[in-house]
């Protein structure tokens, strides 16, 4: 899969809803109920990050629920990138960008979501063909101020700003030009989950939902 083609899948990808669901699940048990209340919320796209013993088998489960498109986050090697895709993963997501890793997901077909924080790095993947970029971390790298003057001479490359996001700085990103959706964690509290208050986040998928 070329950098064009795996920017174009991700565009298509983060155009169906405003927010993507940042997701650290550490059972496995609870991926499908909470990925279809988020799904049911308005909320297709979740990004599973790979930071806890359970990520892929919850990549797994929620791959097969219907109208959910599941992708992994917390991409770092080729190896991260095998064992998404074969877990079912329809697209991945970096806090960086490495050569390793990119030939990586070209090699398995998997569109990649790549990370950039400063004008260089995004200059350096708008250099290899990808167009539609994670800007992270996001709140940390200076926020929408930062962004917008990031789209001002580069206004080719859009972002998926990751990190610190909230329901009450979310609208100042989705308001940019560059901005097509926000990476958010707030949609899926850890209290909910581990109570499976599954209408909670149904709740607070529709309130995201209603962002962009």
């Amino acid at each position: 899969m070329t950098p064009p083609d795996t920017s174009r899948r991700i565009r298509e990808f983060c155009a169906l809803a405003p927010i993507v669901p940042v997701l650290a699940v550490k059972d496995a048990a609870q991926a499908r109920p909470l990925a279809e209340a988020l799904v049911a919320g308005g909320l297709p796209v979740l990004e599973v990050t790979l930071r806890t013993p359970a990520a892929l088998e919850v990549i797994a489960q929620m791959a097969r629920v219907p109208g959910g498109v599941v992708g992994a986050g917390t991409l770092l090697t080729p190896r991260d990138v095998v064992a998404a895709k074969d877990a079912g993963a329809r697209f991945g997501v970096s806090p960086g960008a490495t050569d390793r890793l990119l030939d990586a997901c070209a090699q398995a077909e998997l569109p990649l979501l790549p990370g950039a924080a400063t004008a260089s790095e995004v200059m350096a993947l708008y250099e290899r063909g990808y167009d539609t970029l994670k800007f992270f971390p996001a709140e940390a790298s200076g926020g929408p101020p930062a962004l917008k003057a990031i789209g001002a001479p580069i206004p080719q490359v859009k972002f998926c700003p990751t990190g610190g996001i909230s329901p009450r700085n979310a609208p100042a990103y989705l308001a940019l030009p560059n901005v097509i959706c926000a990476g958010g964690s707030w949609v899926a509290p850890a209290e909910a989950v581990d109570t499976s208050d599954w209408p909670r986040i149904t709740e607070l998928a529709r309130a995201a939902a209603t962002l962009g």
